[in-house]
C-alpha cells in the first residue's frame, strides 16, 4: 500500500471515530487530543497511527469500519504499516 492510500484511509478511520459519538469520546480521553488537535494533527503522519492503533484495539470496532467501507478486514494494519514510522515492532 502506498502513503498517500494509507493516509486516506487514516482519515477515514477518524472520521469513523469522530461520527461514532461513543468512539469519539473513548478515542480522546485515551489520546488527551481535544477537538481542535483533532482537526489541526489530521495531516500527521503519527497521529493517524494512534487513529489506527486506536482502531485496532477492538475487532468490533475494525469489523464496524470496514463494513461501512467495503474494506478488507485487514487493510487498517495494512494502512498502518505504510504511514511514516508505522512498521510494527516486535519486542519479542
Amino acid at each position: 500500500m502506498k502513503q498517500e492510500s494509507a493516509e486516506t484511509i487514516a482519515l477515514q478511520a477518524l472520521a469513523f471515530l469522530i461520527s461514532e459519538e461513543d468512539l469519539r469520546d473513548v478515542f480522546m480521553g485515551a489520546s488527551g487530543v481535544s477537538a481542535e488537535d483533532l482537526r489541526s494533527r489530521a495531516g500527521e503522519p503519527e497521529f493517524l497511527i494512534s487513529v489506527l492503533d486506536f482502531l485496532m484495539m477492538d475487532d468490533a470496532w475494525v469489523i464496524r469500519f470496514c463494513d461501512g467501507h467495503g474494506l478488507d478486514y485487514t487493510v487498517p494494519q495494512m494502512a498502518r504499516q505504510a504511514l511514516p514510522g508505522g512498521a510494527q515492532v516486535h519486542w519479542t
